[in-house]
């Protein structure tokens, strides 16, 4: 029996007799009224664990900041992106936490409310997320449901799917990628591409993929905030936390990392037991940082591990781990024993180089290993590549360091802590009680050691601190000696003993510090308890003991006992010679010194006869430029002027300076105390027009570098006006 149909559109008439099996399949790509004709579910079919995202139109992220602090530059640049003709892809990568989200948040609300954009965002954290949300993005742009279902079940492509969709968007659109920290989810199946109608904005951790750069996208780094920026995060969630300034400390402790601020300032503004200002969060915060501040996390609406601090790089460690670098996790935890300063990357050749064995690490750290490790860490913005003092060093973020150390399996503490010793051990300059030479460099290894210091105190990194404080006293920099010599000092007092040898050696740089910054009361007393503890217990002609006999010497000397210093001179100058050889260079320092108090107490004859046997053996043992040698005749030089022989000390004066200048630098102390030599011998001969200008320099030159209030300052201002009128009274 015949049958009458009539099909319109894309529809089928099909007539038959008896029994028949018809299947049609119709792939294309409509405007979103095309159907499939074939039995289909009612729903697309996800990959088993997958889930439809909830909205694509909203960010689903946790608490966005009220206001974006510091990004104008970066918004403004993005938003000329999303307000241009379109087909561009920008990345943002950075350290996790440091606000990429953030960014993207204020982009995409801005491009929604302000520019009549479609907003779009996908969670691309994962291959199963970014699937099932860029097919809702397709499904947001008009595909149906049998076209979701084909491409969700694999009977067709469906990131070609998506962006026939995004092609022919009705309405301009921006694309929020979030959380890309594994380009290669993006790049299996060719997800990221660009469309002339729309902007695509991706956040990542990942800073130096291949993608990027075969996509042709504009990076934009995003690093931490500005300090001040940083405290007004604080002051917006919680205002009545405390002031400003209280604020920029908490700010300074968490390293202005934006997601640190928020749970901070979350957990300030929450409390209902205590209402801590924020002074006292700052003194909460040194006790234990990390497991603190993600106490926020119940304020700001996401306990997420991505949203919590002691979390959120352990996500980049177990992908880098999956990606075969495990090697990464024991590289960070030897960085997180050192500061949140640059570490220069000499400091980890040894291991490359495989001078030191880091097999007992777990995971352990092979040679070979470490240039992968390295770049991991950089490719997931774990660390960065800076250059400090002219070396080529990477850095980690203060807050991630803690967390990782917290995270330390105790066993492994230890074996790590040694370590990095041995490797700062390595790089320090010699110790030298009388340096060789100058050395350079060490500087960047100073806050590492204090660092160390700080977590596993004990011998190995008191010696450290002590090689450290006599570094800095060697450049000129005395405060910073003092420091850190006081740290060393009080930490080998609480490890090891009150009469220790490293704590003697300790004390010893203090006292030398104390000296230097002209406290000379306070550095006798100092020198005179470690003088009388060494004698004691390591006996009169101990290399250590003679050390701080000199050193006792140095202080009464510029205390005007100059009678009491040749007595304590000449001891140790004659056992010197005897235990260390003449040539030794405590030796050349103490028979120096000798001269140089000789001539204050105006002996005349000793003076000629040690000055001509010290000069001699100088000129015999050490090389011109030795630093000993060029203090050898800056002392003979200043000697001479204090017995008023003008006209002798004039050339080594002179040469003093030049080559104090040339050795170590015209700002450092010991060339500005040759300037200073330079300017009283000109004024002993009369010279003003030398005298006065020189002098003028000096006090320029060492407010720079010992800053306004020290006392030479004020000394050489009094010499200065008495100058000024003597030139006065000149014919």
């Amino acid at each position: 029996m015949p049958i009458d149909g009539r099909a319109s559109g894309q529809g089928r008439v099909f007539q038959t007799s008896g029994d028949q099996h018809i299947e049609e399949h119709h792939h294309h790509y409509g405007a979103g009224t095309g159907s499939l004709l074939a039995p289909q579910p009612v729903g697309p079919r996800l990959p088993q664990g997958a889930t439809v995202p909830d909205s694509v139109r909203v960010p689903l992220v946790g608490r966005a900041p009220g206001i974006l602090r510091d990004r104008a530059d970066l918004m403004e640049r993005l938003r000329a992106a999303v307000t241009g003709p379109g087909g561009d892809v920008h990345v943002l990568h950075g350290l996790g936490g440091c606000g990429k989200t953030a960014v993207a948040h204020a982009l995409f609300t801005e491009a929604v409310r302000d520019h009549g954009r479609v907003g779009l965002w996908v969670n691309a954290s994962e291959r199963i997320s970014l699937r099932a949300g860029m097919l809702a993005v397709a499904g947001d742009r008009g595909a149906t449901t049998g076209e979701l279902a084909a491409a969700a079940s694999g009977q067709r492509a469906a990131a070609d799917l998506v962006w026939h969709y995004l092609d022919h968007s009705a309405q301009r659109w921006l694309l929020v990628l979030d959380n890309a920290d594994d380009p290669t989810v993006l790049e299996e199946g060719g997800w990221l591409r660009t469309s002339p109608l729309g902007t695509v904005l991706v956040t990542t951790r990942h800073a130096t993929s291949p993608l990027w750069r075969g996509i042709g996208s504009a990076r934009h780094p995003v690093g931490v905030l500005p300090e001040a920026d940083a405290a007004q995060v604080l002051c917006d969630l919680a205002p009545d936390a405390g002031t400003v300034e209280s604020a920029q400390k908490v700010a300074r402790r968490l390293g202005c990392l934006p997601l640190a601020l928020t749970l901070a300032g979350s957990h300030l503004s929450h409390q209902l037991l205590e209402s801590w200002s924020m002074d006292e969060y700052d003194r909460k915060l040194s006790e234990d940082s990390t497991a603190l501040v993600d106490q926020g996390a119940a304020g700001t609406g996401s306990g997420q591990s991505r949203h919590l601090v002691g979390r959120t790089w352990q996500l980049s460690l177990d992908a880098l781990a999956g990606q075969g670098l495990p090697e990464a996790t024991a590289l960070l935890r030897l960085l997180s024993c050192w500061a949140a300063d640059p570490v220069p990357l000499s400091l980890l050749m040894p291991v490359a180089r495989g001078e030191v064995d880091f097999g007992h690490l777990d995971p352990p750290l092979a040679a070979d290993r470490v240039e992968p490790a390295l770049r991991g860490l950089l490719d997931h913005s774990l660390i960065g590549m800076v250059e400090a003092d002219g070396r080529r060093c990477v850095q980690a973020h203060g807050v991630l360091l803690d967390s990782v150390a917290a995270g330390v399996p105790e066993v492994q503490r230890g074996v790590l802590a040694e370590a990095a010793g041995r490797l700062l051990e390595a790089a320090l300059p010699p110790d030298e009680a009388v340096p060789a030479e100058t050395y350079t460099g060490w500087e960047l290894l100073a806050p590492h050691v204090t660092r160390l210091l700080r977590a596993a105190p004990g011998k190995r990194s008191a010696v450290l601190m002590v090689r450290v404080a006599r570094q800095m006293q060697h450049a000129g920099n005395f405060a910073g000696a003092l420091r850190h010599a006081r740290y060393a000092a009080d930490a080998a007092e609480r490890t090891l003993s009150g009469e220790h040898s490293v704590t003697l050696s300790a004390h010893d740089a203090e006292a030398r510090a104390l000296l230097s910054l002209a406290r000379r009361t306070d550095a006798e007393a100092l020198h005179r308890r470690i003088w009388t503890v060494r004698r004691r217990v390591l006996g009169e002609d101990h290399p250590e003991t003679l050390w701080s006999c000199t050193g006792l010497a140095m202080a009464v000397r510029l205390l005007d006992r100059s009678e009491e210093a040749e007595q304590l001179l000449r001891q140790a100058a004659v056992t010197q010679r005897r235990v260390l050889g003449a040539d030794a260079l405590e030796t050349f320092l103490s028979r120096s010194l000798l001269v140089l108090t000789l001539s204050a107490l105006d002996k005349r004859e000793q003076f000629d006869e040690e000055a001509a046997r010290l000069l001699d053996d100088c000129e015999r043992f050490l090389p011109p430029d030795h630093l000993s040698a060029l203090m050898v005749r800056h002392n003979y030089g200043d000697a001479l002027r204090a017995l008023g022989r003008y006209a002798e000390a004039e050339p080594v004066a002179r040469r003093a300076l030049a080559d104090q200048a040339r050795v170590q630098g015209q700002d450092h102390p010991l060339a500005l105390a040759a300037l200073s030599l330079t300017a009283r011998v000109a004024h002993g001969l009369g010279k003003y027009d030398e005298a006065i200008p020189a002098l003028k320099e000096l006090i320029e030159r060492r407010e720079r570098a010992l800053g306004p209030e020290h006392p030479f300052i004020a000394e050489n201002r009094e010499w200065l006006a008495a100058w000024q009128a003597e030139a006065e009274t000149q014919p």
